[in-house]
Parts: C-alpha cells; sequence; structure tokens
C-alpha cells in the first residue's frame, strides 16, 4: 500500500507542477516577464534550497528530457519556417550559426580564463557551453507579445537560433572528450574531431531532408483515425533526431532541416500539426527549464555569482556583437540590424543543457562549467529578454504591426491537400460587414445564426456575431484574419493587409516608381498594376494577391469581371528589401 502511496503522490506532484507552470505562463504574459526565465526561477524555487525542498541531481535523466525536449522545440522553428520569408538570410544566418559561434566561444573563453583562473583548453570549454543562441528562447520571445520584425533581421535569428545548435554540441562533446582523454592520459586528434564535424553537418543535412520529405509522405498516404496525424510527425520528428545521432550526425540540425521541409511541402492536416505542436513545444520548455533549476543549486551559484556575471557582461556586451559583425557586415547588413541581432544572443536551456555533458563525463570542473553557464543563462533572460521588444523599437527592426484579434479555426479536409475549411465569428464592425469582397477563390460553406446551421442559398447578407465556416485554399487561410478582425482592431488588420494607400488598377507602374522612388524593372515600368497582375497569375489574380516592387508590396484590394480593379501600396520597415519580378 506504501508503494500504490508513492505513486500517486509523484502523479499529485507532477500535475501539480504543470498546474502551476500553468499558471506561472499567465502571470508571465500579464506582466511582461520572459516565460522560459519565470520556469527557471520556479525550478529554483522548488529545489533543494527553495521552498520546496526537492532534491533532485540525476544528470543523466536531466540530459535525456533536455535531448527529447530540444528535438521537439528545434522541429516546432522548423515548422514555422517558411521558405518565401527567409530566402537571403539563410546564407548569413548559416555563416553566423558555424563561425559566429566558433568566434563567440574563442571570445568568451579570454573572459572565462581571466576571471575563473582556468587553462585555455577549459576556458574554451566553458566559451562553447554558453556561445550558441537558443531555439527555445528565440522562437519563443519573437512570438510574444505580438512582436514583429522586418523580415531579414528575423530570419537571420531564427535561421541562426535553429542551426547553431550542432556546432555547439559538437564542440562540447569533442572538447569533453579531449579533456577526459587527456586526464586518463590518451590522445585526441583534431584531424578526427575535424572529419568527425564535416559528417555530422552532412548527414544531419541528408537525413533532415530525407526525413522531412518521408514525414509529408506519411502524413499525406497514411489513413489514420482523427487525431494522429499530428503524433505521426512527432514521433517521426522525434524518431530522425535520434536515429542521426546514433549514425554520428547531427540530430540536432536534422531534426530542424525536416520541419523547414514539412513547413514548406502541402501537407494533410496542417492545422492540426501545429496545434499539438504548440502544446508540445510549451510542455517540453516547462520541463526543462523545471528540471535544469532543480538540477541547480542557490548557494552552490552564489559562490560564483560575480565572475559568472563578469562573464556574462563580456558576452553580451562584446563577444557577442563582435562576432555578428564579423559575419553579417559582409552580407550588407545595416548597422541597425548588427545592433538587434547582437543584441538577442538569446541564451536559454541549451547552455545549461551543455553544460550537464562534463557532469556525466565526471570533469573535474564541472560543477563549476555548469554553475556559471545556468547564471548566464539567468542574466541573458534577465537583461536580454526582458529588454527585447525595446531593443526591437529602438534599433528600427520592429514592424509597427499587431495581429488582428480574430479566432480562426482550421479544419482538414479528407482526400484533398490544397483546399482547408476555415471559420469564424463575424464580429461587428468588421471589414466583411463594411462590404469587403471575399478572394475569389474563397465559398461559404455554412453559417451558424441564432444556433441553426444554414446552407449557403439560405444564408443571405452575413449578420453580426454569425459563425461563418469558409473553404479556402490552405496558404491563403491567414489572409481571411483581416475581414473579421473585431472594432477598433478592424481598420489595422485592413491597412496590414493592403498598406496606407489604395490605388486604381491601372496605375501607370512606372509613374508609381518614380514618385515613391522604387527601383523596379525595366518591364513593369511599361505596364499597369493590373496588367502586371494579369500578366503574374494568368489573368485571375484574386483579393490578397501580391507582387513585390522593390522595398514595396502591390496588393490586390479589389477584382471585377476577373479584373484588377483596385490595389494597395504597402511599404516594409526601413531598409528591408522584397524580391522583385
Amino acid at each position: 500500500m506504501e508503494s500504490l502511496h508513492a505513486i500517486e503522490l509523484t502523479l499529485l506532484g507532477g500535475s501539480l507542477l504543470i498546474l502551476v507552470g500553468i499558471a506561472s505562463s499567465v502571470l508571465a504574459r500579464r506582466f511582461g516577464a520572459p516565460l522560459l526565465l519565470v520556469f527557471l526561477m520556479l525550478g529554483l524555487l522548488l529545489g533543494e534550497d527553495g521552498i520546496g525542498g526537492i532534491r533532485y541531481n540525476d544528470t543523466r535523466f536531466t540530459f535525456l528530457v533536455g535531448a527529447l525536449a530540444l528535438s521537439v522545440i528545434l522541429f516546432d522553428g522548423g515548422l514555422r519556417t517558411r521558405a518565401a520569408q527567409v530566402r537571403g538570410s539563410v546564407v548569413p544566418a548559416l555563416v553566423l550559426a558555424s563561425v559566429g559561434v566558433v568566434l563567440t566561444a574563442v571570445l568568451t573563453a579570454l573572459a572565462a580564463m581571466k576571471l575563473l583562473d582556468l587553462p585555455p583548453v577549459e576556458g574554451l570549454l566553458l566559451g562553447t557551453i554558453v556561445a550558441s543562441t537558443d531555439a527555445a528562447a528565440v522562437f519563443f520571445l519573437l512570438r510574444a507579445g505580438g512582436l514583429h520584425l522586418q523580415r531579414r533581421s528575423g530570419a537571420t535569428l531564427e535561421i541562426e537560433s535553429g542551426s547553431n545548435d550542432p556546432a555547439a554540441v559538437f564542440l562540447t562533446v569533442a572538447l569533453t572528450s579531449w579533456l577526459a582523454a587527456r586526464d586518463v592520459g590518451a590522445e585526441v586528434g583534431a584531424v578526427r574531431m575535424a572529419i568527425e564535424l564535416v559528417w555530422a553537418i552532412v548527414l544531419g543535412l541528408g537525413a533532415g531532408y530525407a526525413g522531412g520529405r518521408g514525414i509529408v509522405a506519411a502524413l499525406n498516404r497514411v489513413s489514420l483515425p482523427s487525431g494522429l496525424h499530428p503524433w505521426l510527425a512527432l514521433a517521426s520528428a522525434v524518431a530522425l533526431f535520434a536515429a542521426t545521432n546514433l549514425l554520428g550526425g547531427s540530430g540536432y540540425l536534422a531534426v530542424y532541416l525536416a520541419g523547414i521541409v514539412v513547413a514548406n511541402r502541402p501537407v494533410r492536416a496542417r492545422a492540426d500539426v501545429l496545434a499539438v505542436q504548440d502544446a508540445a513545444t510549451w510542455f517540453a520548455q516547462l520541463v526543462m527549464f523545471l528540471l535544469l533549476g532543480l538540477l541547480a543549486s542557490p548557494s552552490e551559484l552564489l559562490k560564483v555569482l560575480w565572475p559568472a556575471l563578469g562573464v556574462a557582461a563580456f558576452l553580451m556586451f562584446v563577444a557577442r556583437p563582435v562576432a555578428v559583425v564579423a559575419c553579417l557586415l559582409p552580407f550588407g547588413y545595416r548597422w541597425q540590424e548588427i545592433g538587434f541581432i547582437s543584441w538577442v544572443g538569446l541564451r536559454g536551456a541549451v547552455g545549461i543543457f551543455l553544460a550537464s555533458i562534463p557532469l556525466l563525463a565526471g570533469l573535474p570542473n564541472a560543477r563549476l562549467y555548469f554553475d556559471v553557464a545556468f547564471l548566464v543563462v539567468l542574466a541573458s533572460l534577465l537583461v536580454q529578454g526582458w529588454t527585447l521588444a525595446r531593443a526591437a523599437h529602438r534599433f528600427g527592426v520592429a514592424v509597427p504591426r499587431s495581429d488582428p484579434n480574430t479566432r480562426r479555426i482550421q479544419l482538414d479536409l479528407p482526400g484533398q491537400l490544397e483546399y482547408e475549411m476555415v471559420g469564424y465569428r463575424v464580429a461587428p464592425g468588421s471589414a466583411l460587414l463594411r462590404g469587403a469582397p471575399l478572394p475569389g477563390r474563397v465559398r461559404l460553406a455554412m453559417a451558424v445564426r441564432d444556433g441553426a446551421i444554414l446552407l449557403p442559398g439560405e444564408v443571405g447578407a452575413l449578420a453580426p456575431n454569425d459563425y461563418a465556416y469558409f473553404v479556402a485554399p490552405s496558404a491563403q487561410a491567414a489572409r481571411l484574419d483581416w475581414l473579421f478582425a473585431e472594432g477598433a482592431d478592424a481598420r489595422e488588420a485592413e491597412q496590414d493587409m493592403f498598406g496606407l494607400f489604395s490605388l486604381p488598377g491601372d496605375v501607370p507602374l512606372g509613374e508609381l516608381a518614380s514618385f515613391y522612388g522604387l527601383a523596379i524593372p525595366p518591364r513593369f515600368a511599361r505596364s499597369t498594376a493590373a496588367q502586371v497582375f494579369d500578366e503574374r497569375f494568368d489573368e485571375q489574380a484574386q483579393v490578397g494577391d501580391r507582387v513585390a516592387l522593390g522595398p514595396a508590396l502591390l496588393v490586390v484590394r479589389a477584382v471585377q469581371d476577373d479584373r484588377v480593379l483596385q490595389v494597395g501600396l504597402k511599404f516594409a520597415g526601413a531598409g528591408e528589401r522584397l524580391i522583385t519580378g
């Protein structure tokens, strides 16, 4: 009976931890605190030196949970990465994720050697542990609070944080092996380490692409009971992560790339996959940060507090900015972009997770690395995480846009991949009620009014507080949000969709480009906006279709008799370039 009670107490304690985590996330959003910091502090409070008094020192289990959580988080990050949004930022971001990590590690090692009196190899190990930005922190904080960044800045940060873990993990493992071998008198060759690094990257890339295509094929071809497709995708991603690591490749790189492949291919149940990923990623972050917080001991942290804060300050104000300037300035990044990307070098669970590798290996100074890494992460989340939105506006890379206050319901339509069922509440004052037309490829499927289900022929004009359901192309579902934004958000959402300026479809693009100083292809200069859309969309342009003109977008606003009648002119943030032609 006592063993049964112990099991029940464990279940009760675990469920209470999750409930406390949920409650803390609500408080974090209300007071603007980084949620990851809240989870980390919660783990400290529940630990042996805190009010919870929980004694926890299982490094192996923490490493296992951390690896699983990072695979889920990186897969989710890949799923949110659309190729059209990151085009032009891939190469500089990858340079920052590889060369930048090494340069940051070397510079931070200098501070660690001076402040902590470490020999060069151990200083380099500590520098490597805290060198990479954290995908969980970056992905979460960039999407929290409705902050939107200029395309190049946001894409660079997301690709870098999702792809720099392989370099940091490999270097940490290699240096740990080197130190462990040195302690027993063995040798580890530098050439062998270089070959293993190349193999890890090549296999990670190959496995990631093949695994992503395999997940897409499984989602589209395997008939499963309702609700199982998201778990098929998630379990496949974790299996890909583990298998790639077993073969000596980078599972972290593979699972991130697989997510990107899935995000950019037509797949069944996309909305369900993303919804489950949201919950799984949140839970992975909660568990990982709680365990890492429990593993730390405040009394031990205090012993290295000031040297660790010195390392954190050097990393934030010297090492990271120097690495970013060296990697991004050759690609023509503006100083404002470089300044912001330098500041948002967020450290998170990855740093503490990497610090558990020397603990597993039993290195003499392993606990020192862990405590310093923990304090560096804590300082980064406190200083950089809490000021992210302010820094984005200060450096001029924040796009003045807020998400419309709409709740979209998306349902998969079995048997095909091109269309989805999309549902909205028709809010009073929304653009749809003010006469805004639906895009041409969107069709009303049914409406719910006062509890009654009405088919298209019975609906008539939609009324406030109706619930309307449409069949829409999958790629255009999000473009319907502006039509249903509520009250004060409606005008702002409309401006975000079409820009501040409305122009007739027959406006000459040459004159338009001359007036606004736009650099456009010569063939565009001889055409009207309507003619360009006719050419691009085979005379079937619809509301919401868009064409880039240098730093501006032309967006179809109204169509009559298959002819573009009105366009919106939308400018990107200062200095942001869009693809032309």
